[in-house]
């Protein structure tokens, strides 16, 4: 199994050099992609695995810390890093703080301060259950007792991976994905993930960059049995983070009759499923499905952490028809229970209707200003990409935008990718690389832009300053070696993503606006040597 391989580092004797080497081919989770062991020393208070999680992390954990130590304010710390790194909303503090400050939440009744049901409190999951009925569009009303509360989704992603595989087996996952993930299932539980890699150029079936098809699924599932491997349960997120894809019912119901068909369970994760900040995307939630081709192994979450802004409270809940892994999760509630207040306010929270059949709070004062407010921040960001010549994917979903810095990559590597990164770090602006999501090619980054408008500015502003050091350092080192080509064995990203508009064709420039034509020309005109080339001396 994936952990036995290093456990030599908890005095053994296996060979970390060995398992470094090994091709990214024959292991279904490239240990070293997270894990630094450069310089490492054992522990001898720890044991193998204690040693592993002392090594653990990678880019995001290095950039969070960094963040935390140096964090950017504006009076007090204007220099400091600013974090468009850590997928939070921070644009609805006044209306959270408000609303969970109000003389409703504050009820300290003593069932509060005891022992509750491991599974929540039964007031919790009714609420949650109707919230979920309503925003899912669920055909029936959900059920209360199919409703398990823990602290947070990392927690579920934990104990869903511990009561699904026993240790070593798998769990099927599209790259690039959310690299927390791996933490959960893997750290926690010694689960490994099998990749189903994805990328940028559309071919065969694909109609979009990145896009997750049927086919893929099966050659991945395919090449981990052959190795061996028991793969137990696919991993789908929609939104997906760091894409920004919502999928359709008709790719929801390929996807989950796929799982049917080999009997893996299906882990659905809805994190960001109120938003979408956009009314031409629209979000289908497997709850809303009509039939679920395998209800007993069908397991989808949600959270407040995302949608209502609150990373800072911990809470996530699962829905699932199968009452053994209900119970079985549940069991597991005991080391990631919510406290008995805090249940209190989510439910208060959630049950918010006024009037009307739907939630009046949160439909007509939350909603409504969270979406304008994300729109208005993701156009803000966009339009500044489209000014300086990036390509992205341009979704309207969750808080990010995922990047192609490939053209500021001299050699495409993933070591470069690194330096950029750590380059963006120096200059005070936190970025997520694309290795830090698994992605197959180097280049690509994701941003957070659900921040406040003067940080946007002064975090792109950072960001412009080292794209445009880094492209005239191109330009120097390609006059240096004029024979040679930044392009040899790499794709020009304009042939791939030119400001992609949800599903639409990227080559297809009659669907492009203005703004993305005026964007991918003044990026052609970047990226062309041309102009160095043909100088008025020379014309001369």
């Amino acid at each position: 199994q994936a952990l036995s391989e290093i456990e030599g580092m908890g005095g053994r004797g296996s060979n970390l050099q060995e398992m470094r080497v090994r091709p990214l081919a024959k292991r279904s989770v490239d240990m070293h992609s997270f894990c630094n062991p450069s310089g490492f020393q054992r522990s001898p208070y720890l044991s193998a695995r204690g040693n592993f999680a002392n090594i653990f992390q990678g880019s995001t954990e290095e950039g969070y810390k960094a963040y935390h130590a140096d964090k950017y304010d504006e009076d007090k710390n204007p220099n400091g890093i600013i974090n468009f790194g850590t997928s939070e909303n921070k644009l609805c503090f006044d209306l959270m703080s408000k609303r969970l400050t109000q003389a409703d939440m504050n009820l300290m009744d003593p069932s509060l301060l005891q022992y509750p049901d491991w599974k929540g409190h039964m007031f919790l999951r009714e609420e949650v259950a109707r919230f979920l009925t309503y925003y899912c569009k669920a055909p029936a009303p959900l059920k209360a007792e199919n409703v398990i509360v823990l602290n947070g989704c990392g927690s579920l992603f934990s104990a869903l991976a511990t009561v699904l595989c026993d240790p070593g087996e798998a769990v099927l996952i599209a790259t690039p994905f959310y690299g927390g993930i791996t933490q959960s299932v893997f750290l926690y539980g010694n689960v490994k993930l099998v990749y189903v890699y994805l990328d940028s150029k559309i071919t065969g079936t694909s109609t979009r960059p990145f896009q997750l098809t049927v086919e893929k699924l099966e050659k991945a599932l395919q090449d981990a049995r052959a190795e061996g491997v028991t793969v137990r349960a696919l991993i789908l997120l929609n939104p997906q983070n760091p894409l920004g894809d919502i999928y359709s019912l008709s790719e929801l119901r390929d996807y989950l009759e796929f799982a049917k068909r080999h009997e893996l369970h299906v882990i659905v994760d809805e994190i960001y499923m109120l938003s979408v900040f956009d009314e031409s995307a629209t979000f289908h939630s497997v709850l809303g499905m009509d039939r679920l081709p395998d209800p007993q192994r069908t397991h989808v979450m949600w959270g407040i952490t995302k949608d209502f802004a609150v990373s800072g409270i911990r809470f996530g809940t699962l829905y699932t028809e199968n009452q053994d892994v209900a119970n079985a999760v549940a069991s597991l509630c005991y080391f990631h229970g919510v406290c008995g207040p805090v249940q209190y306010k989510v439910a208060q929270l959630l049950r918010d209707r006024g009037e009307s059949v739907a939630p009046y709070w949160i439909n007509q004062v939350y909603l409504r200003a969270n979406h304008a407010r994300l729109k208005a921040a993701h156009t803000y960001v966009t339009d500044e990409l489209k000014t300086l010549g990036v390509p992205f994917l341009n979704r309207n979903a969750g808080f990010f935008v995922w990047i192609d810095f490939r053209k500021y990559l001299k050699t495409g590597t993933f070591e470069e990718e690194l330096l950029l990164w750590k380059r963006f770090l120096d200059n005070k602006v936190l970025l997520s690389c694309g290795k830090a999501f698994e992605c197959s090619e180097p280049g690509w980054f994701r941003i957070i832009f659900a921040d406040k408008t003067h940080r946007l500015q002064l975090g792109m502003q950072r960001i412009r300053k080292v794209l445009e050091e880094r492209e005239q350092e191109i330009l120097a080192e390609e006059k240096e070696q004029p024979c040679q080509s930044d392009q040899d064995g790499k794709a020009d990203s304009t042939d791939e993503v030119i400001f992609v508009s949800r599903h639409q064709d990227p080559t297809c420039a009659s669907n492009s606006s203005l703004s993305d034509l005026i964007g991918l020309l003044r990026q052609q005109m970047r990226s062309s040597d041309w102009l160095q080339k043909n100088t008025a001396e020379q014309f001369a």
